[in-house]
């Protein structure tokens, strides 16, 4: 069908990047928190001389650079929230800043592993006291930045299970109490009952799972990096709220994620009627997470005529 034959009009409702103002605040909370624990631990191990401390603390640190990268994203994307370099939007900041820190989840679960393994092999003397009073010092502080992820879902909806940003954030979280609980378990049997070996394959449990979830989260966010399609269900949705007067036509439609809850979506439609793009678009009102919409209308019959 050539373009003298063609009726198309693209309505177009840009995506800004959704200010989740609370996110935002309870991240940068929880890295103060991590952060603050991590110079303590640090300090007190060299003053102790402990390379148990040392070691949790360096790994506290490694959560908080990647819980500080998924505030960074908060703060860049409400900046450049109206930005016109930006033609979708910036709601993939946060999908990216959750792909980032999903790979610093991967890389701090496979050093877990490594050092299991290796202390497995070749096991050292572990001082028992002090590094059961660090796990637990660990315990507590994961514990109150769990709380404080928590009380914003409570608030919130639990809009934040949509927020890939926010939960590789919450991820590492639960990845510190995971640890945390798995040493203090594998140092208490160690202590009093002298098996010592727990210590390892504790840390190897812990690490695979942690991996686990840096994978599952990895896969969801490079999904959306790459424009990859959305859900069979969307697609249907949409065909069917277009297709509902029995005389139009989905030809075409391509629909992907601008952020991790808004969509953009590509139409091309044949009817045998005339009717306007903005008819189409009225009928997708509904679904309020399409935020760009871009109608073609294709007639069967007569020459169409563009409207504005």
């Amino acid at each position: 069908m050539n373009e003298k034959n063609r009726q198309k009009s693209c309505s177009h409702s840009h995506a800004t990047a959704p200010h989740v103002h609370g996110n935002e605040v309870k991240t940068l909370r929880v890295v103060i928190l991590t952060f603050a624990t991590m110079v303590v631990e640090v300090a007190a191990g060299y003053i102790t001389g402990s390379m148990a401390l040392l070691a949790d603390g360096w790994h506290m640190g490694t959560h908080a650079f990647a819980l500080g990268i998924t505030w960074l994203a908060y703060i860049l994307a409400r900046r450049h929230a109206n930005s016109p370099d930006f033609s979708f939007g910036t709601g993939k900041f946060g999908i990216l800043a959750g792909y980032t820190s999903a790979l610093f989840l991967g890389i701090a679960a496979i050093s877990m592993l490594y050092q299991s393994v290796e202390r497995l092999i070749s096991p050292i003397p572990i001082a028992f006291n002090e590094a059961i009073v660090v796990a637990v010092l660990g315990l507590i502080v994961n514990a109150a930045s769990i709380v404080i992820m928590q009380d914003h879902g409570q608030d919130h909806g639990h809009g934040h299970h949509h927020d890939h940003s926010f939960r590789a954030a919450y991820l590492h979280v639960i990845a510190d109490a995971l640890t945390s609980v798995l040493a203090i378990t594998a140092l208490l049997t160690g202590k009093f009952l002298g098996w010592t070996f727990l210590d390892p394959v504790m840390g190897m449990i812990g690490g695979l799972l942690i991996l686990r979830w840096a994978g599952l989260l990895l896969k969801q966010t490079a999904r959306i990096l790459l424009d990859g399609k959305a859900p069979g269900a969307i697609h249907e949705q949409i065909r069917r709220e277009l297709e509902s007067d029995t005389d139009s036509l989905v030809t075409d439609l391509r629909v992907w994620y601008l952020s991790s809850q808004h969509l953009a979506a590509l139409i091309s439609v044949e009817t045998g009627k005339p009717r306007a793009p903005s008819e189409y678009r009225q009928r997708l009102e509904a679904m309020h997470n399409l935020q760009h919409v871009t109608v073609e209308v294709l007639h069967r019959k007569s020459e169409n005529i563009t409207t504005p």
